[in-house]
């Protein structure tokens, strides 16, 4: 089984996605992402724009969920932003032709909601920037400049199934998609403040450099 998480950047797909794999034994992620980062990375500096425009990427992207799919013995959890429609049949779509058992969430909130996790999250890259340790806000910048049309284009019914996530935590959304798919989560048995911690740890082990 796969389970595709979408939603704006600063969603909450990501920590969901590691919510998921934490409380679900035999569980991997699989983030096309690093993919697509990869791609930019072969590219001269004036070539790296949006690596999902790229064939190589939804090809290889499919390709491989096939094969983690295929050999792993367990659920694949995928968290990425996908909302142009044509890649979204060419990477979602072809894994069900393929004939994998595909389940599709999409985490929505308001636009302020997301305005604020993304401060939160830029504010974290920015004293990492300070102590040498990160790369600072710019891509907090480019996910607001993004935010509006990942909002309008995922609120599509193509997209769903939508989950709201405004006034939810990460490890209930875990519980809400769990429900849905039909799989069982170990308990949530951390305090707020392990939680936190572990969620603080999962972000900057996702920070970008480019």
């Amino acid at each position: 089984m796969l389970l595709w998480i979408n939603g704006p950047f600063g969603g909450g797909k990501t920590q969901t996605a590691h919510e998921i794999r934490r409380r679900l034994p035999g569980s991997v992620v699989c983030d096309p992402e690093h993919a697509g980062f990869g791609l930019r990375r072969m590219l001269p500096p004036e070539l790296r724009d949006n690596f999902q425009d790229l064939a190589s990427w939804r090809q290889g992207v499919v390709e491989v969920l096939d094969l983690a799919l295929t050999k792993h013995d367990g659920v694949v959890i995928a968290p990425m932003t996908v909302t142009d429609p044509g890649y979204f049949a060419e990477t979602v779509g072809r894994l069900r032709e393929l004939g994998h058992d595909v389940h599709h969430f999409t985490l929505l909130a308001e636009r302020e909601t997301v305005l604020r996790r993304l401060r939160e999250r830029g504010l974290g890259h920015a004293l990492r920037y300070v102590t040498g340790k990160g790369s600072g806000p710019r891509r907090e910048s480019w996910a607001v400049r993004q935010l509006d049309h990942c909002l309008e284009r995922l609120a599509e019914p193509e997209f769903a199934e939508h989950l709201w996530t405004d006034h939810t935590t990460v490890p209930k959304t875990a519980d809400r998609i769990a429900v849905l798919a039909g799989l069982t989560l170990k308990p949530n048995n951390e305090g707020a403040l392990r939680t936190r911690m572990r969620q603080a740890g999962v972000g900057i082990r996702h920070i970008r450099v480019d």
